[in-house]
């Protein structure tokens, strides 16, 4: 389910009744799992205070409220060399040093595409289907997702 970062973040009850939404489609196995751009907040100040906004409205389940630093695509960058050839990328393509310090990923994205200007709602996805999880985990904020996901998967495998 996709909502606008700023309506999650900032609009009253909006996280909540996401949350809540997802819950009852959910339950009673599943789980809820938030992922929001980080953009200039700091993630381990604001993931902490949407985490705690959440949990009392996830009806029982688990949940995990993940923030990339920046935006999503930060993650796709650290894995850049598993995307080359694909929609687009050349097929040299190289990680940047930094990739959480990436301001504009979506731009730095769209920059080496040929053929077609990046698109998060088509690009992203995509993208993201095929990128290397291992070296994605290079960068700390894609690890924690890592780690919430497998979370959720061990919570009901015992």
């Amino acid at each position: 389910m996709r909502r606008p970062r700023s309506s999650l973040v900032h609009k009253p009850r909006e996280l909540e009744r996401a949350v809540e939404f997802v819950a009852l489609r959910v339950r009673p196995r599943g789980g809820i799992f938030v992922l929001v751009d980080g953009d200039d907040d700091c993630p381990a100040k604001l993931g902490p205070s949407l985490q705690e906004r959440a949990k009392p409205n996830a009806m029982g389940l688990p949940v995990s409220v993940i923030l990339p630093v920046r935006e999503f695509e930060c993650w796709l960058l650290a894995a850049a060399q598993s995307l080359r050839g694909k929609r687009g990328l050349p097929a040299d393509l190289e990680a940047p040093t930094q990739p959480e310090q990436v301001r504009g990923a979506k731009e730095w994205l769209n920059e080496r595409m040929s053929g077609h200007s990046y698109s998060e709602t088509i690009d992203q996805a995509k993208l993201a289907a095929v990128f290397d999880l291992g070296q994605a985990r290079a960068v700390r904020s894609f690890d924690k997702c890592y780690r919430a996901v497998q979370a959720l998967f061990d919570h009901y495998r015992d």
